[in-house]
């Protein structure tokens, strides 16, 4: 489990709030182009450095609607300036630990995971609010659990602010229970932990 006093890496997410059926095909290797294509031009794959406009984008116009309601200003513009910088976001497309949705040449949809201690973690789940209610939440989901099958983790651990409901109904949609919260202090919501046991052959 995550160190409590870990604050600065901890994130949220703002995701589809609708169930939906559409299955992620298997994981790419990172850095590369293996397209997944279904039906509504939707394709999720490992993010490479043409997308780090794109992915910034997505940080950048989920974060003000997601965040100012539940903490405030000041939190959304500490997230923005801590994990959304072009440094930051750049280390984690060259480690392989960022997915994105593509739909044309826009990236409506981002996911970032990677090892914290003994956890596999997911950080980042956002999908542009126009793109609600499509699934493609959905796909990042199953994109994420292959690859911490692939580097055969057993469970995959996140967190959420309190206050956001669309996480919460989506997180305990896809069979993550919630294990303990943690309180930051300085007025913010509590941080939800989650996790999600990964069964041998279990469906994504």
């Amino acid at each position: 489990m995550i160190a409590a006093n870990r604050e600065d890496e901890l994130e949220a997410a703002d995701v589809s709030p609708t169930p939906d059926d559409d299955p992620t095909p298997g994981p790419t290797d990172s850095g590369t182009r293996t397209d997944t294509q279904p039906t509504d031009g939707v394709v999720v794959r490992g993010a490479v450095g043409d997308d780090l406009a794109g992915v910034l984008s997505v940080g950048h116009r989920t974060w003000l609607a997601t965040y100012e309601p539940i903490a405030g200003p000041e939190y959304v513009a500490m997230g923005l300036a801590k994990w959304w910088t072009s440094d930051v976001v750049t280390d984690s497309i060259r480690k392989g630990r960022t997915l994105v949705a593509v739909q044309g040449d826009e990236v409506v949809g981002v996911a970032t995971f990677g090892p914290q201690d003994e956890s596999f973690v997911l950080w980042k789940l956002y999908v542009l609010p126009g793109h609600h209610g499509h699934g493609i939440g959905s796909r990042l989901m199953d994109a994420v659990v292959e690859r911490a099958r692939e580097n055969e983790h057993p469970r995959i651990t996140l967190s959420y602010l309190e206050g956001n409901q669309q996480a919460a109904r989506f997180y305990a949609r896809h069979g993550f229970v919630e294990t303990h919260r943690e309180t930051p202090g300085s007025g913010l919501p509590e941080s939800v932990w989650m996790v999600r046991e990964l069964e041998k052959g279990e469906p994504s």
